[in-house]
């Protein structure tokens, strides 16, 4: 059994604990807040142009272009930036992704350094985090917690159509509405998410940086849209048991939790409690993976899928459609 330090009368090893914990989040705060912006975005309304709310976003590149949420921009023309440093800048809005809520926008003149990005693949349940934002307006807010669960889905809405955003990491931190567009850093100041959402009491969700974001924020940057195609699966992922891991060599599949009404899921025949094995005859374990498969060149194409349902194998061929914008 591992053996902890002994406590003193004094408390001296919680203190010390402590300190090294807010030496953490301090440097974190310090590295990764000049990076953050708060920004106001603005629109169409009846009388002209008008505020239409507000967030957070995140400097990633050398030429002031920034990471935000999808939500965050709708609808918007463009806005202001503004950093802890007192500077600012105009910014116009150069695409969005609803489905993975990601969007990208570009400063238009200062242009502040750009975050360091990681890898979220490499995040671990328990893991500190740092979420770095502007809740309700209060610039270069700092919350810290640890990453309580990954490869969640985030059920949405944007007017009458439903989303399902894959693969969020789930993190304590406290998150606030400004939050969003924010950044989630690991405890060596590297990005690793975008806030995104609260999910409750205590929970907060975030858009991981990860091979297939990665992708995603290319094409915004490129072409302004990303053409997706897609499924209406709600999943998360699930260990298999012993037996069929070792006869499948697969140690996880998908959990579907929920099907949209009228989605392509819904045609070809799956249902809640389906275990996603393989797509396109590709094992599947994690969002990632299944959203690996649902690019532009899956659009209108047949599209097979093996599940387990209740003990027994099961195929069935979806035709997976283009996300709409």
């Amino acid at each position: 059994m591992k053996e902890f330090p002994e406590v003193s009368p004094h408390g001296t090893w919680e203190e010390e604990a402590m300190d090294a914990y807010s030496r953490t989040v301090i440097a974190v705060a310090e590295a990764v807040g000049p990076h953050v912006a708060a920004i106001e975005l603005r629109g169409p309304g009846r009388n002209g142009t008008v505020r239409l709310g507000a967030g957070s976003a995140v400097v990633f590149t050398e030429d002031g272009y920034m990471l935000t949420n999808a939500h965050v921009v709708a609808g918007a023309t463009g806005g202001w930036a503004a950093f802890s440093d007192g500077t600012g800048t105009d910014i116009e809005i150069r695409g969005a992704d609803p489905l993975s809520d990601l969007a990208v926008i570009r400063g238009l003149s200062h242009l502040q350094t750009p975050a360091r990005l990681g890898d979220a693949e490499d995040l671990r349940v328990g893991q500190l985090v740092i979420a770095v934002g502007n809740p309700l307006g209060l610039a270069g807010s700092v919350t810290a917690g640890v990453v309580s669960g990954l490869g969640r889905s985030l059920p949405s809405a944007v007017g009458r159509t439903r989303r399902v955003i894959e693969d969020v990491i789930q993190t304590d931190a406290a998150l606030n509405p400004g939050n969003s567009g924010g950044a989630l850093a690991d405890a060596r100041g590297r990005v690793v998410g975008i806030n995104t959402a609260v999910a409750g009491a205590g929970l907060g969700l975030a858009v991981p940086i990860n091979a297939t974001t990665r992708k995603i924020i290319a094409a915004l940057m490129a072409d302004g849209r990303v053409r997706r195609a897609y499924l209406g699966l709600v999943s998360s992922p699930m260990p298999l048991n012993e037996t069929l891991a070792v006869r499948l060599g697969q140690r996880e599949g998908l959990r579907i939790v929920d099907v949209m009404a009228g989605s392509p899921a819904e045609m070809a025949g799956l249902k809640p409690g389906d275990m996603v094995l393989t797509v396109g005859r590709r094992q599947v374990s994690s969002a990632e993976s299944l959203q690996k498969r649902l690019f532009a060149d899956a659009i209108g194409v047949p599209l097979p899928v093996t599940v387990l349902r209740n003990g027994a194998m099961v195929d069935v061929i979806t035709v997976p459609v283009e996300m709409a914008e």
